[in-house]
């Protein structure tokens, strides 16, 4: 029990923490401070080590969130992992760690100190998303990690070209930046918020234990990328057509990918990939507010969600396959009226909290220069959410169930309903909250009465084509829904193309052996004999590097 009495003493005070911040953003907001602290950690002689805090209403109102969200993790996980796991300290202080390196980003306005939070947002996820040690585990930490590294090289590149400005304040310097600079931000957030072509490591980290998965998908890995161009912003150099597109493709994809999938897990990761994609886009577009509203909206009820399919693996056996899930609210009434909430809530079904940003991008975006192609994008995708959200719904409340022992399921109070509680009145309320808070509803939008009904619309196609696509029979080959279910081979790209090779080669016998000789088999020998040549050279006398150093003497001269 004395394990456990240090997730509640986080719990509190990380929910005390997020009250403080809620408190000062709205100081901040209604005052219009924004303050900048300089901690002088080490001077010596001529030289000054600083750290650089910069507090304004948006950096507190999104501490505010991630506090927020990490404390109901950690409640939760005190029941998820405590009782049935003897490392559960370790997960709790690497859930620490992992929310340590957020807040360093998200308060920094120093590029090096940034590269500090987001290198401590890769290794610790690294660490949780191998937490249960399994091969597989072990293969998508390992993704998940790389993938990460390309980002990070993007933003050591954007550290020595800033040399050039005189200083690493990137804050103060958005107007004056090359546009090439902007690029390269560009691809290292894409690699932090999985856009494509970056996005196969997501699905894969689902690996990770469900609390980590609630934490990582709503308010720190995933949307450090999105954060990061949010204060690097500059209207000139986001207003970028092409970046938009890859934006669009990701939010089309995913969600297209979502109704092929049967893992719970794995549909709501990619339904966090179609979100972001939609904030990526509304930044590119220019809308900077609405594209942080969603964010913070987006982080609430995606939690949620998560925690809510946290407590049906829990009671289910660790299982994870929807079609075991069938009239689950039968059994579990409190937790699945939640999860629907946060269904809800991710469709943009109106009065919800994801529907005041969601609809507000869409109504603006109608006002930019968009081409045809663009807005039907949008409009697709707003239909595909509904429908992967449906067949969601479907296969977990309405579908009859004919495989599992429901046992173990019930309702009784516990502190992972505690947690989802109070995530769901904030999915519930936040977005009208915030909305109120920023002076949304001050904005007029006039449009149209077929434009303006159009979200609705496709909401509604969309919820219908999710019920009858669960009728369809599978017509198609099955390489087909392989095809659609894993990113459109983005994930398993390499064991595709290495088979496709491997049976063109083989179709004949002239391929096979000429394959061999000059292919992979043929190196392999000339490496391994090259290799021994080099460890009988490097272990022998010293009087034959002489010798060689002497040759080559000879030759040069």
């Amino acid at each position: 029990m004395f394990k456990l009495n240090f997730y509640y003493f986080w719990f509190l005070s990380l929910l005390i923490f997020s009250l403080l911040f809620l408190y000062f953003g709205l100081y901040f907001i209604y005052y219009n401070y924004s303050f900048f602290f300089e901690l002088n950690l080490l001077s010596l002689n001529s030289l000054s080590l600083c750290y650089l805090i910069y507090l304004d209403w948006m950096s507190m109102l999104f501490c505010f969130v991630v506090f927020f969200i990490s404390s109901m993790v950690l409640i939760y996980s005190s029941v998820y992992m405590g009782y049935n796991s003897y490392s559960s300290i370790r997960f709790l202080y690497l859930i620490l760690l992992f929310i340590l390196s957020m807040v360093l980003m998200i308060l920094s306005p120093n590029l090096i100190s940034i590269l500090l939070g987001w290198d401590g947002l890769g290794i610790v996820s690294y660490c949780l998303v191998i937490y249960y040690q399994s091969n597989s585990s072990f293969l998508s930490g390992m993704l998940t990690c790389l993938s990460n590294r390309l980002g990070d090289i993007g933003l050591l590149i954007m550290i020595c070209w800033l040399f050039s400005y005189g200083s690493w304040h990137f804050i103060f310097y958005t107007s004056f930046y090359n546009s090439y600079i902007f690029y390269v931000i560009f691809i290292s957030s894409f690699t932090k918020s999985a856009q494509i072509p970056f996005s196969c490591w997501l699905p894969a980290a689902m690996a990770a234990p469900t609390p980590v998965s609630s934490l990582v998908h709503s308010s720190t890995l995933v949307t450090a990328g999105v954060y990061m161009l949010i204060r690097f912003y500059n209207v000139i150099n986001y207003m970028n057509s092409y970046f938009l597109l890859m934006s669009l493709i990701t939010m089309l994809i995913s969600s297209f990918c979502a109704n092929y999938e049967f893992d719970l897990k794995s549909i709501i990761a990619l339904s966090t990939l179609s979100q972001l994609g939609l904030m990526m886009s509304s930044l590119f577009l220019g809308m900077l507010n609405l594209s942080y509203f969603h964010l913070v909206s987006h982080a609430m009820f995606k939690s949620l969600l998560f925690l809510c399919a946290g407590i049906f693996i829990f009671y289910m056996n660790d299982n994870q396959d929807i079609r075991f899930m069938g009239s689950i609210c039968l059994l579990m009434p409190y937790t699945s009226s939640c999860f629907n909430i946060s269904n809800l809530a991710l469709c943009g079904i109106p009065f919800l909290s994801g529907f005041y940003s969601k609809d507000m991008i869409i109504e603006c975006s109608v006002y930019t220069n968009l081409n045809l192609l663009t807005f039907i994008l949008y409009y697709v995708s707003l239909g595909l959410t509904c429908m992967y959200t449906f067949r969601l719904f479907y296969y977990t409340m309405i579908f009859n169930v004919k495989f599992s022992n429901f046992y173990f399921c019930m309702d009784s109070f516990s502190f992972m309903k505690f947690s989802i509680f109070l995530l769901t009145l904030m999915s519930m309320f936040f977005g009208c909250l915030f909305t109120w808070l920023m002076g949304f509803t001050l904005t007029f939008i006039l449009l149209p009465f077929f434009i303006k009904l159009m979200s609705l619309m496709f909401i509604s196609i969309g919820l219908v084509m999710g019920y009858d696509t669960l009728n369809f029979s599978y017509l198609f080959n099955l390489n087909y829904y392989y095809f659609n279910s894993m990113m459109w081979f983005m994930y398993f790209h390499s064991f595709y193309f290495y088979n496709f090779f491997f049976i063109f080669m083989y179709k004949s016998v002239m391929m096979l052996s000429w394959g061999e000789y000059y292919g992979a088999y043929g190196v392999s020998y000339y490496v391994y004999n090259l290799s021994n040549f080099f460890q009988f050279y490097f272990i022998n006398n010293i009087s034959i590097f002489m010798f060689t150093f002497f040759v080559w003497f000879l030759l040069m001269v």
